[in-house]
């Protein structure tokens, strides 16, 4: 190992330092952290040909012994004192199942197939991908004086996450099973081929325990601003029933000129319907196509059945959105339900506004634009950080090439900023004249200006935000949607195949200080009892176009906006 003893300077001290030429710059970073308790991250090191990186051959330097090498940088909240721990350090082997499974990345539950119950398995990690939704279930209690504790539903629901919130191993939904088949006998349909349970439809399921849900799990009364139990406000109603502007017109122009008028109307909805058509080949468009529909109905005017065109959009975007394909079709000669291949792909960011009513797009336009240039402006800042790192020269490119051109228009255009920043500085030269001349703001300064900018647009975000829709804590307040969870079918029909979940992997959550990090952008596959982590790319192979695992549900969440001082909550 050849070694050179070589000086570092930081904030007036010395320090004697034995570099490892055969290492990297990352490895001498971390010999003058111990020394000074600067971070590496936080370290500006100015070597031959620019800063220090961490992957820097250490050999291509040419230090030489006692050379007098620059350091600067200062320790962040991180590089205090190290002190012992307040409380007894408890090992992963040392904790209870309950313990392991509230541990950020613990695994979480998969659920048993009690034979043909995939659809169902599917079904229920979906849904438990709303946090409200559980935490209203974990105060639930069962106060029916007709129902049977076990067979509630929703309370079967309740007892049912509870259980899987304190595992990481698999559960047997056994219990809400048998109250799902007495409450919809439909579940308990016997296989035509031979015994056992039929298979199901995750979508029927979906429904009817959101129907159950929407009739049994009320809000606290308190919170709506109420003493008055009987008017509290249902879970799905405020965070995942939409509702519809509707227009009913008669095609006829008779009736027209015999002075029928086209009735208007508000309908709630509970889901979009993606109907899948011979030119579907994204979800926009099968989401408009359901918007138009056609109704034969009697005229009165008229005193026949006519065609009438019934058109709709959203005047209210809910919380949470759930679209459903309809891949699904009666097909009379094999008396089954058959299943449209077509591939239509979907987006993970979904933009509803052209959905909406003219009135909700003009208060959620100005959020949604808002949104997009905050992002712009993060985007550019991280970019504009990673590119201070690197060094051509470092890197092994040649000066002049095209890669190195590029970086060196990049770096002027970020002088030039900077030099826009200035500021003037006063000089005494040797007469004892007053000389102007210019600094230019350090990277931390200027770091410190774009943050400081983009807070104050999260700032103004927030001011944008419509009155109406800040007092409904359960509506989609800027229109755009990030997906959460899809339920996925495979085969041939809805009586037969298999039903997998995906799930979007939360960010983690210290069990202590309640701290929550950033999201990886992994995902959740629940393939009933088995469940792994997968890539999002795999989410964008649920297009369909044949008999593999192709997307049934969407369930898609209201991005979240800054609060008032700024703060992503």
């Amino acid at each position: 190992m050849a070694t050179v003893n070589v000086v570092i300077k930081h904030q007036g001290k010395k320090y004697d330092v034995e570099v490892d030429t055969a290492a990297t710059g990352e490895v001498l970073k971390y010999q003058l952290y111990s020394l000074t308790g600067v971070e590496p991250d936080r370290q500006k090191i100015l070597v031959k040909g620019g800063q220090l990186k961490d992957d820097t051959d250490m050999s291509k330097l040419g230090l030489k012994p006692g050379q007098v090498i620059m350091m600067m940088g200062t320790p962040g909240d991180s590089g205090a004192t190290i002190q012992r721990p307040t409380e007894k350090i408890k090992f992963l082997e040392d904790m209870t199942e309950a313990e392991v499974a509230q541990q950020a990345g613990a695994t979480p539950s998969g659920l048993v197939n009690l034979g043909n119950t995939c659809y169902l398995n599917a079904t229920l990690q979906a849904m438990r991908s709303i946090p409200e939704l559980q935490d209203l279930l974990a105060s639930h209690k069962h106060t029916s004086m007709t129902d049977i504790p076990q067979l509630d539903l929703t309370n079967q629901l309740k007892d049912l996450y509870k259980e899987m919130s304190e595992t990481t191993g698999s559960v047997v939904p056994f219990a809400f099973l048998q109250a799902l088949r007495m409450a919809f006998p439909q579940f308990a349909e016997r296989s035509r081929k031979g015994t056992g349970y039929a298979q199901q439809d995750a979508e029927e399921a979906w429904s009817q325990i959101v129907s159950q849900l929407r009739q049994k799990l009320k809000l606290p009364a308190a919170s709506e601003g109420t003493s008055d139990s009987t008017t509290a406000q249902g879970f799905v109603d405020k965070y995942m029933a939409g509702e519809f502007a509707t227009t009913l017109e008669c095609d006829d122009p008779a009736a027209g000129e015999a002075g029928e008028q086209p009735t208007s109307s508000r309908e709630p909805f509970l889901k979009l319907n993606c109907h899948i058509g011979n030119q579907t080949a994204h979800l926009r468009d099968g989401l408009v196509e359901g918007l138009t529909e056609k109704i034969e109905k009697r005229s009165e005017v008229l005193g026949r059945d006519v065609t009438y065109t019934k058109t709709s959009r959203i005047s209210r975007l809910p919380k949470y959105l759930t679209v459903h394909f309809v891949r699904f079709f009666w097909k009379r000669d094999v008396q089954k339900k058959a299943k449209i291949m077509r591939k239509v792909t979907f987006p993970h960011e979904l933009d509803a506004v052209e959905f909406c009513t003219d009135e909700l797009r003009k208060a959620l336009i100005p959020v949604r634009d808002k949104v997009r240039e905050v992002r712009k402006e993060e985007e550019d800042v991280e970019r504009a950080r990673k590119r201070r790192k690197k060094n051509p020269l470092l890197d092994g490119e040649v000066p002049g090439g095209e890669s190195s051109s590029k970086k060196q228009k990049t770096e002027e255009g970020e002088a030039s900023a900077k030099k826009d920043d200035k500021k003037p500085e006063k000089k005494t030269d040797g007469d004892g004249d007053v000389a102007m001349t210019e600094t230019y703001k350090t990277d931390a300064e200027w770091d410190a200006e774009r943050d400081a900018a983009i807070l104050q647009a999260k700032k103004e975000l927030n001011a944008l935000i419509d009155p109406e829709l800040r007092k409904d804590g359960g509506a989609n307040q800027s229109g755009i949607y990030e997906l959460r969870a899809v339920v996925t079918h495979q085969g041939a029909s809805a009586d037969s195949g298999h039903y997998t979940a995906y799930v979007k992997k939360t960010a983690p959550r210290d069990p202590d200080t309640g701290k929550v990090g950033e999201e990886d952008g992994k995902w959740w596959w629940f393939n009933d009892d088995k469940v792994t982590e997968v890539t999002a790319d795999k989410i964008d192979a649920l297009a369909g176009g044949g008999e593999s695992h192709s997307a049934l549900i969407l369930l898609y969440k209201a991005i979240p906006l800054p609060t008032a001082e700024g703060i992503m909550e």
